[in-house]
């Protein structure tokens, strides 16, 4: 599904800020596993899913994704295949464009593109069963700009968009960091529900630990570039906050960057 090989990236190469971003990375990633991603800042974590949505290269390694090497595809046509949300609530949408052209947008992401209207009685239909999912009443504010919506909405509504395409993967870069607690909650909770409906491959970078517990089938430790723990769904069952702090320290012989947002 998704598979990384020795994939290597230097930020200002040969000056006294050279920094190495990711340090021959490999990983796979099967059909259906949901990843979570922690570490301290500035180990790799935001480099790594720029890489595989094609908005950054690397300096040498290989990208597959579905059996294709996609490493020097650009990230206008990689994003057929790849959902992505950020953490800014004002990206992965147009704000000045109404709820349901930004879901046409999205739903013909991955679609042969035609003159064709873009918003259709049947695809009106479509979005508006959709957008009833997330129980949020905006299946009735179909033409309200979205620019207007709250951080939470325009959050959920980025999830929706970036996945009923069903990607062949879902990148989550901090998706929830930005909200507040019960909105965090809310879009942490859609986020299950949509990637268990869809069976959805996904990457999801955190800062929450719990979150990162709580989440997915898999988890990864990043620092300095490198992966320094992958925990498997067993393992990562019986894991508490205070046991991925302890073998942080075990295996780099120190305590993680304070963060307060690790422990959150």
């Amino acid at each position: 599904m998704l598979h990384l090989n020795q994939i290597h990236r230097v930020f200002n190469e040969g000056t006294p800020d050279e920094k190495i971003a990711l340090d021959n990375i490999n990983l796979t990633l099967d059909k259906g596993d949901f990843v979570t991603v922690i570490g301290s800042n500035g180990a790799g974590k935001s480099t790594l899913m720029n890489i595989i949505s094609g908005v950054m290269l690397p300096d040498h390694g290989q990208v597959e994704l579905d059996g294709k090497d996609v490493t020097y595809m650009t990230e206008y046509n990689r994003s057929k295949m790849i959902g992505r949300v950020f953490q800014d609530p004002m990206a992965g949408t147009a704000p000045s464009m109404t709820i349901e052209e930004n879901l046409a947008i999205a739903y013909s992401r991955n679609k042969r593109r035609s003159l064709r209207l873009g918003v259709t009685k049947k695809r009106r239909e479509l979005f508006q069963e959709v957008l009833e999912s997330l129980h949020l009443g905006l299946e009735d504010r179909l033409n309200a700009k979205v620019g207007m919506l709250s951080g939470g909405e325009r959050q959920a509504l980025s999830l929706l968009m970036a996945t009923f395409t069903e990607p062949s993967i879902l990148l989550l870069d901090e998706h929830t960091a930005a909200l507040d607690p019960a909105r965090a909650e809310l879009i942490t909770n859609l986020t299950q529900e949509i990637v268990d409906k869809y069976h959805l491959t996904t990457l999801m970078v955190t800062h929450n630990m719990q979150q990162a517990l709580d989440l997915g089938n898999r988890l990864i430790m990043m620092d300095k570039g490198q992966i320094i723990l992958e925990v498997n769904e067993e393992q990562k069952a019986k894991l508490s906050i205070e046991d991925l702090l302890n073998e942080f320290q075990r295996i780099r012989g120190t305590k993680m960057a304070s963060d307060r947002a690790l422990l959150s």
